[in-house]
């Protein structure tokens, strides 16, 4: 009975939790997001990224999925459900292990069907710490999300 009187709060410091704060196991990825908008999504599949800092570069490659936001929401008694309606952009992230709180340079390359590419940019961005349970249950990684304007404009957005 004496350990476990020590154990909780032993693991409540691990975790760097109180108990009046929930935190869960969910973590952050560390890498790039991609979001492109259309018309240029209708012809991407895929994003390679290069990332660069401190004079060395990472690789990244992920494939581009359909976006979509909430429908309509409907109800039968306590059941509700809601469909995702399509919204002609994509979606993607890159995973770059080790990417830092502090600006670097992305090359990314959007692929569609052939080995042409279909856009080049190079930008820089300041990847931010994520706090996916609040900042009372410590950080879970840097990343970075840029969105492709359908003219081709990049930017970082948050």
């Amino acid at each position: 009975m004496r350990r476990l009187v020590w154990l909780v709060p032993a693991l409540l410091l691990v975790t760097g939790c109180s108990p009046s704060v929930p935190c869960t196991l969910i973590g952050t990825p560390v890498g790039v997001g991609v979001h492109v908008k259309g018309p240029l999504a209708d012809r991407s599949g895929s994003v390679e990224l290069e990332v660069c800092w401190d004079g060395a570069c990472k690789q990244a490659r992920a494939g581009l999925y359909p976006s979509s936001r909430a429908g309509r929401e409907t109800c039968s008694g306590d059941t509700c459900a809601m469909t995702g309606v399509p919204t002609g952009e994509k979606h993607g992230f890159g995973d770059v292990e080790g990417l830092p709180e502090r600006p670097v340079e992305v090359r990314l390359t959007l692929r569609g069907g052939g080995s042409d590419p279909v856009l080049e940019r190079t930008v820089t961005v300041t990847p931010k710490g994520r706090y996916p349970n609040g900042p009372e249950c410590g950080e879970g990684g840097p990343n970075a999300v840029l969105t492709i304007e359908g003219d081709g404009t990049v930017r970082e957005t948050s």
